[in-house]
């Protein structure tokens, strides 16, 4: 029990500290038994070393915690940023789709929502990021509402994160704050069907008319 101890402290370093929590069970019990056996017992020092170490990694636990939790919010972030320019590309192409369908024209902006939806699956309306009970957490820009593509520049914003709600169109002043705070961007989807992330500073240099 004692060597165990040592070797499932020392297993701490790469379990992040739960294999420590039995080693410092098992060197006390251990240093126990091997303090009531009035000499017949050997292995003290190795039971004393099993509980030093698993106890020191078991004290590290909480450092290691602090230090993951701010990994695991830039993953999460990531992750969603990912799954909302996924679904303003999605979104994007079943408003060219709709405009292929449509003598090349967009949608009205006062119902594109409902325009596309039965060509996209539901989930695509909502932004991983929002924190909201809205049925769409994305806008169409309104300039584009009924227009012809073939007369929009690619450039043109399409699609922008937004708290507005279903259907719902207009231009920048429509944009949400941004939902990806541990990488400060804003996903916007443009005409062409290409989506970008795109920082404070480059906010101002969208295009939001055809």
């Amino acid at each position: 029990m004692a060597v165990s101890s040592l070797v499932l402290g020392i297993l701490g370093l790469f379990t992040c500290g739960i294999t420590a929590l039995f080693g410092l069970v098992f060197g006390i019990i251990a240093l126990v038994k091997v303090k009531g056996s009035q000499g017949k017992l050997k292995g003290d020092g190795l039971a004393l070393s099993g509980i030093i170490v698993s106890g020191v990694f078991l004290l590290m636990i909480p450092i290691f915690a602090a230090m993951l939790l701010p990994v695991l919010a830039t993953a999460k972030s990531r992750a969603q940023t990912i799954n909302c320019m996924s679904n303003e590309h999605e979104l994007a192409l079943a408003l060219i789709l709709y405009s292929d369908k449509n003598s090349n024209h967009f949608p009205a902006s006062t119902n594109w929502c409902d325009a596309i939806k039965s060509g996209v699956t539901p989930n695509v309306f909502k932004c991983p990021a929002a924190n909201s009970t809205s049925q769409c957490d994305y806008a169409f820009n309104a300039a584009l509402g009924g227009m012809d593509e073939s007369q929009v520049d690619p450039h043109t914003v399409m699609i922008f994160e937004s708290d507005a709600g279903w259907d719902a169109s207009g231009g920048p002043e429509l944009m949400a704050a941004s939902r990806h705070q541990n990488q400060h961007i804003s996903v916007v989807a443009f005409a062409d069907g290409s989506v970008q992330q795109v920082r404070p500073s480059g906010l101002n240099n969208l295009r939001w008319n055809p």
